[in-house]
């Protein structure tokens, strides 16, 4: 079997220095297609260094997303093929808020290893933190086709009973036909998203969106709208990779406020009839 659950989970942490830079910040935000109309004020909170802000999903891919989910993958006990690897979920706890620049303490290792049956499912844990203390925990949920099988833990259920009722907020984002090209620039180069030809070896017919470029896209929707534009509010935010995004799509964006500190969110693709995109996901703000 590639995977040795056993050897993965005993295997030393990954340590080292990451830093990013307020350039790395806007890019990122670029890539989520902030900065549109180019002179509102609420995008320039996104787009100007003078301004600047750091939408808490950045924790993805700063230091240009190592260690995560390709990482992960060379990880000991660990050989599978790049073409059956899907991400599965996203999980992150901020403990304080992101600085728009910064160098620091990434540790990564792998915190489990569940037996789907038909998939394996690796948890990519990272801990960040810098000289003033832990800044972000990041569980990438790592999905590996036809690697199941062996008799392992199924893991827990992270499915959600779905919310009552209309949503509170209804919001639409298009994607641009550039917009995944422009997201790997920030340090996810899985050729998945950008080569029609490894996209069919994988299974689809042409190349798809990141789920993190969906997911961060997602985030800043609920704070733009919800949360009234302060990216410090938000304390976790989880969601389940539920259906692939091909650029040039809409993303329709549904939010149901739950109590004072949660937001429940279901995200679809538009021109698929609804097709959901990412399911069972929450936002945690103060």
């Amino acid at each position: 079997m590639p995977i040795d659950a056993a050897l993965a989970l005993a295997a030393e942490p990954r340590t080292g220095e990451i830093s990013w830079t307020t350039k790395d910040v806007q890019l990122y935000h670029l890539g989520l297609g902030a900065g549109t109309p180019a002179t509102d004020p609420d995008e320039l909170r996104y787009t100007l260094e003078s301004r600047l802000h750091v939408l808490p999903s950045f924790a993805t891919v700063a230091g240009n997303g190592s260690p995560g989910v390709i990482s992960g993958l060379s990880m000991p006990g660990i050989e599978v093929d790049l073409a059956r690897v899907l991400h599965g979920g996203q999980s992150l706890r901020l403990h304080r808020p992101i600085p728009a620049k910064g160098t620091a303490t990434s540790t990564g290792h792998i915190a489990a290893v569940y037996d789907k049956g038909k998939a394996a499912v690796l948890v990519m844990r990272t801990e960040v933190a810098d000289a003033d203390g832990p800044l972000w925990t990041n569980d990438a949920q790592i999905f590996v086709r036809g690697e199941g099988g062996w008799g392992g833990d199924r893991g827990p259920s992270t499915r959600l009973e779905p919310p009552t009722g209309a949503p509170d907020k209804v919001v639409e984002r298009a994607i641009r036909e550039d917009q995944a090209l422009l997201y790997r620039l920030s340090g996810d180069w899985n050729p998945l998203h950008a080569d029609p030809e490894f996209a069919k070896v994988a299974g689809f017919d042409r190349p798809i969106l990141h789920g993190l470029c969906t997911y961060g896209m997602t985030l800043k929707a609920v704070v733009d709208t919800l949360l009234d534009g302060d990216v410090t509010r938000v304390r976790g935010y989880d969601t389940r990779f539920a259906g692939v995004v091909y650029p040039g799509e809409t993303l329709r964006i549904r939010m149901w406020r739950l109590g004072d500190t949660e937001v429940r969110v279901a995200v679809s693709a538009v021109e698929r009839d609804d097709a959901p995109v990412l399911a069972d996901t929450t936002v945690e703000h103060s």
